[in-house]
């Protein structure tokens, strides 16, 4: 089982999963503080100052001055501010993602065409090799 276990884990594409998994966790960090820090500030700005981490509503019926003072009370709340920040987050991931897609599919070199190995008889239009001289299946004398 162990030797089994090995040659699983030796596999180029567990391996190569393995480290997409790593950079693409640390990747996402790194855009949820882009979009936290650098992306929601100015348009929390042009919108009057507001601060859309502390967008919620409150289902408790108190108020509480802060999201973060909400959740310390345990107080039920619909998280709108933060559910926008993930959605953001996710739309700038998927836009990376294709960039690099489309980029890695322009890199790629098209590989020639197979030369043909059949012909299409005249007579029954059956596949047949290229150097018959007679259809197997209609039996008909092809022109060389």
């Amino acid at each position: 089982m162990w030797q089994e276990f090995k040659k699983f884990i030796m596999r180029g594409n567990v391996i190569d999963l393995a480290i997409a998994v790593v950079i693409g966790g640390a990747f996402g960090k790194i855009v949820t503080s882009f979009v936290n820090d650098i992306i929601m500030p100015p348009i929390g700005a042009l919108l009057g100052k507001m601060d859309f981490s502390n967008v919620f509503i409150n289902l408790s019926g108190q108020d509480y001055a802060s999201l973060a003072a909400a959740k310390e009370a345990g107080a039920a709340t619909i998280n709108i501010g933060v559910f926008l920040n993930t959605i953001i987050d996710f739309l700038i991931i998927a836009l990376v993602i294709f960039f690099v897609v489309r980029a890695l599919n322009r890199l790629k070199k098209e590989e020639p065409a197979a030369a043909p190995t059949t012909k299409v008889c005249p007579y029954c239009k059956t596949d047949i090799p290229l150097a018959a001289t007679r259809c197997p299946h209609c039996t008909s004398q092809l022109e060389a």
